[in-house]
């Protein structure tokens, strides 16, 4: 089975989590954690601080390692590491390939539907928000 490895960011403003919908391809419509494919050469938040400027047009500051998600979705392995980020002060959201994102406060992460493997960081992240 083919293995894909990538980075993810937990966005958070103050108690509020982003949220992105894929536009795009076999996972379209599913909510996710923005980021994307670690490229040969790069670390994890190398990849997390590009996909992010690649994919919603901002600079975040990582905060912290949150976790490792291994899923194995029919088609491949994902190995998925997490961080915690913020948007850098000034910075605004741009969505350039997702179709939707939402602010979600500690309540409202239950909301959307997102990805198998995405899901597996809600049950953790409900503890710290």
């Amino acid at each position: 089975m083919k293995s894909i490895k990538v980075a993810a960011g937990i966005i958070r403003d103050g108690n509020r989590i982003l949220a992105t919908q894929r536009g795009y391809g076999d996972m379209k419509d599913g909510w996710e954690f923005p980021g994307g494919k670690i490229e040969a050469g790069e670390s994890s938040e190398e990849a997390l601080i590009r996909e992010i400027e690649e994919e919603l047009g901002a600079r975040i500051r990582i905060d912290e390692f949150f976790m490792t998600v291994e899923y194995d979705y029919p088609e491949f392995h994902l190995s998925m590491d997490c961080f915690l980020a913020s948007v850098k002060d000034g910075e605004k959201i741009v969505l350039k390939e997702h179709k939707a994102a939402r602010w979600l406060g500690p309540g409202e992460l239950d909301q959307v539907d997102w990805l198998p493997a995405d899901s597996e960081i809600i049950s953790r992240l409900k503890l710290i928000v």
